[in-house]
């Protein structure tokens, strides 16, 4: 199976090699992070750290970096002499990594998971355990631990519906790389039931919960909030009606859907932040063809251009969607209108918003079930119910504002998985 497994790698690297070569001519993207993903420019990094045992922890995005923050914290103040290492495989990544996680002695890239670069760059970071945040299984870099002694966690582990079905197809294979893991701590028992279905030995799982909590819950604070309002020149008793994390199809919805509002409540204002940015273009052509040329990006307020009567902000940066939900009068969450399994509900939820979404939430359930106990959350099937939700809760501002209230609270009682994934790895240590 590993020789089948790295004959594919080999065969996609032809093709994908010169993808990224292009990517780096002429749009500079990758560039930072390319020559470290083959192993190099890491010698001084990973060899000047000092001593103390060594702990790499591993999260591949924004998302994931959001979960490590609170468990790196929380390792620390359980052992201060550990080093830690800390590796993203994006850019953007990267970036939130340096700003989020405190503690962290090392910042790297994850190395690609060809044989020679991994067994490279372990031998010069000398982690007594590599973790990793989520599930990113990577069969060459997994074994190459277990050859060289290091001990492999998965903490905040979740097996969305997708990749189930995906790992349950080759199950024989992946079986024999979580034979390489120590233990795995997961999110939910959903996500207990699936990776042991894929082979993962039941006596290695335990169920210790979402470090997300513990991260959004801290995160929430008036500071960000009055930064991020300085920033796009909110006014005094502005209201914003926020749709974060939209796919194609999803902006038409929400711009049918604000000019309606517009009919009831001519004041609102608009701001959208599509999952890729790069439709960023695509998505101002929506907005000029609907008639609502009013448009500023954050790019634009970035390099100091002002806001003033412009009723549509776009998104355009990577690292603003927790920020810019805490201007939210409203919030739409995206990737759930379309078949994308939705977006993470919890970053509005912690400012005390409420949240309407499609019915595609497969890979939020648990968070989805727990915001809708509570008034939190809110699921709608198509344009007209969003509408209609809409005008019906802000028509009562009162239990808008309990509801949304009883939500940031929901994010609060589940706080204390990143206390208990710090401890997972620290018995592991020793």
């Amino acid at each position: 199976m590993y020789i089948l497994y790295n004959t594919i790698l080999v065969a996609a690297a032809f093709v994908i090699l010169p993808y990224f070569l292009l990517k780096i001519a002429f749009t500079g993207k990758y560039r930072k992070s390319l020559v470290q993903k083959l192993g190099g420019r890491q010698t001084q990094i990973l060899t000047n750290l000092g001593d103390g045992p060594r702990v790499w922890i591993h999260a591949v995005s924004v998302g994931e970096v959001t979960a490590a923050a609170p468990i790196v914290a929380s390792l620390k103040l359980q052992r201060p002499e550990l080093k830690i290492i800390f590796s993203t495989s994006t850019e953007t990544g990267q970036q939130m990594a340096q700003q989020l996680v405190k503690g962290a002695d090392a910042f790297i890239y994850f190395p690609l998971d060809i044989p020679y670069v991994v067994r490279k760059v372990i031998r010069l970071a000398k982690p007594a355990v590599f973790v990793m945040v989520e599930t990113e299984l990577w069969p060459n870099f997994l074994q190459a631990c277990k050859l060289n002694a290091v001990k492999t966690l998965m903490v905040n582990g979740r097996i969305s519906p997708r990749s189930y079905n995906k790992y349950r197809l080759t199950r024989c294979f992946w079986k024999s790389i979580l034979a390489n893991l120590c233990a795995a701590g997961m999110i939910a028992e959903v996500d207990a039931s699936r990776i042991k279905s894929i082979g993962m030995a039941k006596d290695r799982i335990e169920v210790l919960g979402n470090a997300k909590y513990d991260a959004l819950a801290a995160m929430a604070a008036t500071a960000l909030q009055e930064e991020i309002a300085r920033r796009v020149n909110q006014q005094t008793g502005e209201r914003f009606f926020v749709a974060g994390s939209t796919h194609p199809g999803e902006e038409d919805i929400v711009i049918r859907v604000y000019q309606r509002l517009l009919k009831h409540y001519p004041d609102l204002k608009l701001i959208i932040v599509p999952r890729h940015v790069e439709r960023t273009a695509a998505i101002m052509q929506l907005f000029q063809s609907s008639g609502l040329p009013d448009v500023i990006t954050m790019t634009d307020m970035n390099n100091g251009k002002i806001r003033e009567k412009e009723r549509i902000i776009i998104v355009d940066v990577i690292g603003e969607l927790f920020k810019i939900y805490s201007l939210a009068t409203i919030v739409y969450c995206g990737g759930s209108l379309v078949p994308k399994g939705g977006q993470n509900v919890l970053e509005a939820a912690a400012w005390g918003k409420v949240i309407f979404y499609g019915p595609s939430m497969e890979d939020f359930s648990e968070e989805k079930i727990l915001l809708e106990d509570v008034g939190c959350g809110v699921t709608i099937n198509n344009e007209e119910e969003l509408l209609q939700g809409i005008l019906k809760v802000l028509e009562h501002p009162e239990e808008l504002e309990g509801r949304g209230a009883r939500g940031k609270a929901v994010v609060a009682a589940n706080m204390g998985a990143a206390v208990r994934y710090a401890e997972m790895i620290n018995r592991t240590l020793g």
